[in-house]
């Protein structure tokens, strides 16, 4: 069993590729499981459409809008879904290896599967939130600009970057508050699915802009440097041979799949992190909780 221990921000995340890289097979077989659906119909849409010019696309959209409304809503929800259980698969893998467990596939499906519900319901409800909030910041600046007539331009233009710089602020506040949302509803026995947004508040009370430090760091590398890369290569090659297009789609929608276990990664150990900090965390004590043990 892992001899847990207050981490910073550097060993989090050399925590969570050790764990990547120890487990890579297990992940990737995760990944697939889950994901192979949304990214299917991702990578037909993109194809179906690929050589298609603006004025096509939009006549195509006019011709048949219902219908592309309820393939987006269809694709988003399989990739909500996907992603939900990916993430409680990816924490039962964390758990079971600082138990000194190997971890299962079929294990770590079950997981996911009997917390999806909540971890969806969740997943909107912060959604929700996060949007309703934007919408009403979004009011405040317009407000603010429309005073340029009373104040006049200069000030209305400092309180509307100000206000701007302020709603961002708070909406990436919010955003890292309840950000643990997901490995507590995973890890914790609730008596309501929306406790975690209070729990997951308590957590990360003064540690979040840890939180945004690390999660930053771990989009850019294992999503946005690595898409950039290969869509800047893929798009090389697809102008010096169109033909290469088709491939150049499937392999940058495939290493989604290969990369997207390392964000759940970082947050579990960030969980950990938080919960030895404030808790003196007992990791048997979880592990009997969630059968591991």
């Amino acid at each position: 069993m892992a001899d847990l221990k207050p981490m910073e921000m550097g060993e989090v995340l050399d925590g969570a590729f050790t764990l990547y890289r120890r487990h890579f097979g297990l992940f990737l077989r995760l990944s697939v499981a889950v994901m192979w659906l949304p990214v299917a119909l991702a990578v037909y849409l993109r194809l179906r459409f690929a050589g298609s010019g603006p004025e096509q696309m939009i006549g195509a959209i006019q011709d048949h809008l219902l219908t592309g409304i309820l393939v987006v809503l269809f694709v988003a929800v399989a990739y909500t879904l996907a992603g939900l259980l990916l993430t409680a698969g990816s924490i039962h893998i964390i758990s079971a290896s600082y138990l000194g467990r190997q971890p299962t596939l079929g294990e770590a499906l079950s997981l996911g599967a009997s917390r999806i519900l909540p971890l969806f319901l969740v997943a909107v409800g912060k959604g929700l939130l996060i949007f309703m909030i934007g919408i009403a910041g979004a009011v405040g600046v317009g407000i603010l600009a429309a005073l340029g007539k009373v104040v006049g331009t200069a000030v209305s233009v400092l309180l509307v970057l100000a206000a701007s710089c302020t709603l961002i602020w708070f909406v990436v506040y919010v955003a890292c508050g309840y950000g643990l949302t997901t490995p507590v509803i995973v890890l914790e026995e609730l008596s309501s699915s929306f406790d975690a947004f209070g729990r997951s508040w308590e957590l990360t009370r003064t540690f979040k802009l840890k939180l945004l430090g690390l999660a930053v760091i771990a989009y850019l590398i294992a999503n946005f440097v690595p898409s950039a890369f290969v869509g800047g290569v893929g798009a090389y090659a697809a102008l010096a041979n169109p033909s290469l297009q088709p491939a150049v789609i499937v392999v940058s929608a495939l290493l989604p799949i290969v990369l997207a276990p390392i964000l759940p990664c970082v947050f579990t150990l960030l969980y950990y992190d938080l919960r030895v900090r404030r808790e003196g965390f007992d990791l048997q004590l979880l592990g009997q909780q969630l059968g591991i043990v």
